[in-house]
């Protein structure tokens, strides 16, 4: 193998779909404002009491303008239409042109938790009450983890590797990751990384729900009047995830391609680290979770004491967000008092492979405006008092580093530090 180039790495662009937003404009500007995008569910029919979810607002395959109707007949999938539109999007907020010159050195990596759950469902319908036949030919392309990078290819031109880094809710930043190293060592010029899940389905929300992963909204709860409360990580009534469909893809350039093409870089991609836990399929272990975060810091030269802002991945659970944050004390100790430590997920909710994506693109954003997302829904843990959650509102606030925390299923964590330009 040929010596790798060792070029420096940054974001571009990035375009995304969450509860509160079917663009990235429209997400930002919605977060920006302090407001939480959960309702109950209308996706589907579920008599779970975990029905309270993220859905992403007025979103339309047939109103975008790359689809017809028999397209978004065959590709029932909605997670392949909808990484189309935000690779799309990637694009043009880049203002990266795909061409006889980029194209082959464009690649895509967008991961996913569930993959083509929803097209599986309807394949399986079919299947039991119209009869074998009725079994849609594109269920296995619907299936394929790969295809929607694929379908973004087909739709926009590029050709480089397309695959999908399946880290469960750190597929995100395991994108990220690789896509940066990729070009890193020369393999490619731009990448377009994110993740994508459209988890909207009855068994899936309500497997989770047996599993006690999401929050049960009864009477009393205060979300039962108002479910835009019901993620509110490190509050003390906490109870758990709210599940969200969304989807999110950063363009990552080489430093020489940026000058190149005339692009704008909004970050660079200091470092990343990745650990396993070896330990238990669900609950976290802190002790590889620091390790994670250490090397993430380790791979930017950096120290723990200059990070200026840590992108959480806090989900809302108990027992999570504790541990979270008990790593975060370990990491930098009782300076952990001065560095704002906020949660996406109490405004756009979990959407799981999706979620460090769409943190990844809100921390730059919010690095380039110089503010600080806040964790909504906020009432104060005594347990975790020592810690500045920016609550409630968006804080004006100059920062040029930061750590963006994700966690997953199985055990696997991926953190990476950006730097500000």
């Amino acid at each position: 193998m040929k010596a790798p180039l060792n070029r420096r790495v940054f974001v571009v662009g990035y375009g995304a779909a969450t509860a509160l937003g079917n663009t990235f404009e429209q997400t930002w500007d919605r977060a920006a404002a302090g407001k939480a995008g959960f309702r109950k569910v209308t996706r589907c029919d579920t008599k779970s009491r975990a029905c309270i979810v993220g859905e992403i607002p007025d979103w339309d395959p047939l109103s975008l303008d790359f689809t017809d109707a028999k397209e978004a007949y065959n590709w029932n999938a909605d997670y392949v239409i909808l990484t189309m539109a935000v690779c799309k999007e990637a694009l043009e907020h880049a203002g990266l042109e795909i061409n006889a010159e980029t194209g082959p050195r464009t690649a895509c990596l967008v991961g996913s938790a569930l993959n083509g759950t929803d097209a599986f469902r309807i394949a399986m319908d079919n299947y039991v009450n119209r009869g074998p036949f009725k079994v849609s030919p594109y269920l296995l392309p619907n299936l394929c983890a790969n295809l929607p990078s694929g379908k973004s290819g087909m739709l926009l031109g590029f050709t480089g590797p397309i695959f999908s880094p399946q880290g469960a809710c750190a597929s995100g930043n395991h994108a990220i990751g690789i896509g940066a190293r990729m070009i890193r060592d020369g393999d490619c010029d731009f990448v377009l990384a994110g993740g994508v899940d459209t988890c909207l389905i009855p068994e899936i929300i309500q497997g989770f729900a047996n599993m006690l992963a999401t929050i049960h909204v009864g009477p009393n709860d205060r979300a039962y009047d108002d479910p835009t409360q019901a993620s509110r990580p490190f509050s003390i009534d906490r109870k758990g995830i709210v599940l969200a469909e969304g989807g999110g893809a950063l363009v990552l350039a080489a430093e020489d391609a940026i000058s190149t093409y005339g692009l704008t870089p909004k970050a660079e991609v200091m470092g990343v680290g990745w650990t396993s836990d070896a330990k238990h399929f669900v609950q976290p272990n802190a002790g590889t979770i620091v390790r994670a975060i250490r090397e993430a810091i380790a791979d930017a030269g950096l120290q723990a004491a200059d990070i200026q802002y840590v992108n959480a991945h806090a989900t809302s659970t108990p027992r999570g967000d504790k541990i979270e944050i008990e790593c975060l004390r370990e990491i930098f100790g009782p300076e952990l008092s001065r560095i704002p430590v906020s949660s996406n997920k109490s405004q756009i909710g979990h959407t799981l492979g999706a979620s460090a994506a769409i943190e990844a693109a809100l921390g730059i954003e919010g690095m380039q405006r110089g503010i600080i997302l806040p964790t909504v829904n906020h009432i104060a843990d005594p347990e975790l008092s020592d810690v500045d959650v920016v609550p409630d509102h968006a804080r004006q606030q100059h920062y040029e580093l930061f750590l963006s925390n994700a966690f997953g299923f199985g055990g696997t964590n991926c953190c990476i530090v950006f730097r500000g330009v």
